[in-house]
């Protein structure tokens, strides 16, 4: 998947560590994600109130560990397992590569997502399918997002206020 977000390289690799932006446009309820070699990349979702016919409820726990990270460039999570929230076997290994490259404007830069595995039986297929459409939207909202951060930090304080 791959998209172009009107912010700097540094920017959007922080929206992939920060837990407030992980909240924001991946709709993360919980996550520990260390930007260094061997660090923890986990993110959680609340559960779906809907049930896929061969994965079970959606939602649940993806974690892996931080195998390479170039600040500013590249994160590379191995060793990925997507956990159901309810009963369910796990999924994994896979591995999860995110690329950020600066565009002829440092303004912007081109992010590219690849979630990957080496199985290939019907819920692998049907896992893929489904993150597919998965980060096609989350990459959506990660480029509103950044793009119009201020309105999201307005929105914010508005909501803190009593």
């Amino acid at each position: 998947m791959r998209t172009v977000v009107q912010a700097p390289v540094a920017r959007v690799m922080q929206a992939f560590f920060s837990h407030t932006d992980l909240a924001y446009w991946w709709e993360a309820e919980r996550s520990v994600t260390v930007a260094r070699p061997s660090g923890p990349f986990a993110i959680t979702w609340p559960a779906s109130e809907s049930r896929d016919e061969m994965l079970g409820q959606l939602g649940g726990t993806l974690h892996g560990t931080v195998m390479d990270y170039t600040p500013d460039r590249a994160l590379f999570v191995a060793d990925v397992y997507w956990q159901p929230p309810a009963a369910g076997d796990p999924l994994g290994p896979m591995a999860l590569e995110i690329m950020c490259q600066p565009d002829s404007d440092p303004q912007f830069t081109r992010v590219t997502v690849r979630q990957s595995a080496s199985d290939e039986g019907p819920r692998w297929q049907r896992y893929f399918a489904l993150t597919e459409h998965g980060w096609t939207d989350a990459l959506a909202t990660l480029k509103d997002y950044l793009e119009n951060e201020w309105l999201y930090r307005v929105k914010t304080l508005k909501q803190a206020k009593p």
